[in-house]
């Protein structure tokens, strides 16, 4: 039981040093001092960074799960689930704005880095998107533009928060999430 929670601890470290200092800008030694375990109790959990990373990026599509079932749960219409996406950019802004989107970032730094596991990353981006696209078509608007609909508004938050982590404008992401809602309500609302 120890060593399962040590690994659970081991990878919480390394979700968030992956996510404010970047994949590769983390070591071994960071992450075992940020759980309080030696580097020789550290490899006997892990061989290697990107077992880690494999681990992490399981954690994220298990909390990315666990958060669209909670929307789902919380929200009552297809259009009020897909606006707590949207206001995801609000509710996470204290860490968006130093480190941007902790899903896009990775998923980048990974493609610049040509890693074998950017295709596990972007997992979570195609988690997002199947799941907007489902809201779409509950919502019956243009079912065959459903996945064109997910992917505009999982470009819009990408976009929204590479903005505001580089200049960090609270003001502005209120705006542009202000303006999606909009658009969201009067796409519902077009063909009732």
């Amino acid at each position: 039981m120890a060593d399962k929670a040590t690994d659970q601890r081991i990878v919480a470290a390394a979700d968030d040093l992956f996510y404010r200092q970047g994949y590769e800008h983390t070591s071994f030694r960071d992450i075992a001092e940020a759980v309080g375990i030696s580097r020789g109790n550290f490899y006997h959990h892990y061989k290697s960074k990107d077992d880690i990373l494999r681990a992490v990026i399981e954690r994220r599509l298990d909390n990315t799960r666990l958060l669209l079932r909670q929307w789902e749960q919380q929200a009552s219409s297809p259009l009020d689930r897909i606006i707590c996406f949207v206001k995801i950019l609000t509710t996470n802004w204290a860490k968006i704005r130093l480190y941007g989107c902790p899903v896009g970032t990775l998923t980048t730094e990974l493609s610049k880095l040509d890693h074998p596991a950017k295709k596990q990353a972007s997992e979570v981006l195609t988690l997002f998107r199947q799941w907007l696209k489902a809201q779409f078509i509950a919502l019956e608007k243009a079912p065959e533009k459903a996945d064109e609909l997910a992917m505009h508004v999982l470009a819009f938050s990408q976009g929204v928060a590479t903005l505001a982590s580089a200049y960090r404008d609270k003001a502005f992401v209120q705006r542009e999430i202000d303006g999606m809602c909009k658009w969201l309500t009067q796409l519902a609302a077009q063909q009732e």
